[in-house]
């Protein structure tokens, strides 16, 4: 997809949405559901290619929820699955790719903040003088980015 079709980086907004749909209350009030990037950096090459990685590290906090962990969790899973599967399946990132802190703030309610370290490859091209970026998709098909 180019550029003027795509936001600087997909991952946040495909969150947030697998999140309100896997949890009715924070379609209902998605004031409670807020996704922020932190830590952001750039990986690009040296080579003649102006293709580059963002890397950053996607906070994502559900306010006063009512419901168990164990929701959140398992929707934040199943999306790393599809979406960033090397933090499922790659040993070191299993340790450190997805964090989270719990604030209790009563017997029913609690602030859950998630921090996934996340990735989202652009590869640019230039053919005939025209540059087209395309943001990878993770979910397509386990491609990597360099055999698009």
């Amino acid at each position: 997809m180019t550029r003027s079709q795509r936001a600087a980086v997909i991952k946040p907004n495909s969150l947030r949405a697998a999140l309100a749909a896997a949890i009715p209350t924070l379609a209902e009030s998605p004031d409670k559901l807020t996704v922020f990037i932190d830590h952001g950096s750039i990986a690009a090459t040296g080579g003649q290619s102006s293709s580059f990685e963002y890397r950053y590290v996607l906070n994502v906090m559900v306010l006063d929820f009512e419901g168990s962990a164990d929701d959140i969790f398992i929707a934040v899973v199943d999306w790393v699955r599809m979406h960033q599967a090397d933090l499922v399946s790659n040993w070191d990132q299993r340790e450190s790719g997805i964090t989270y802190q719990i604030d209790i703030l009563g017997n029913d309610t609690a602030d859950v903040s998630i921090k996934l370290q996340l990735t989202e490859s652009v590869v640019v091209k230039v053919e005939n003088g025209v540059r087209t970026v395309t943001h990878v998709d993770d979910s397509d098909s386990g491609k990597q980015p360099w055999e698009i």
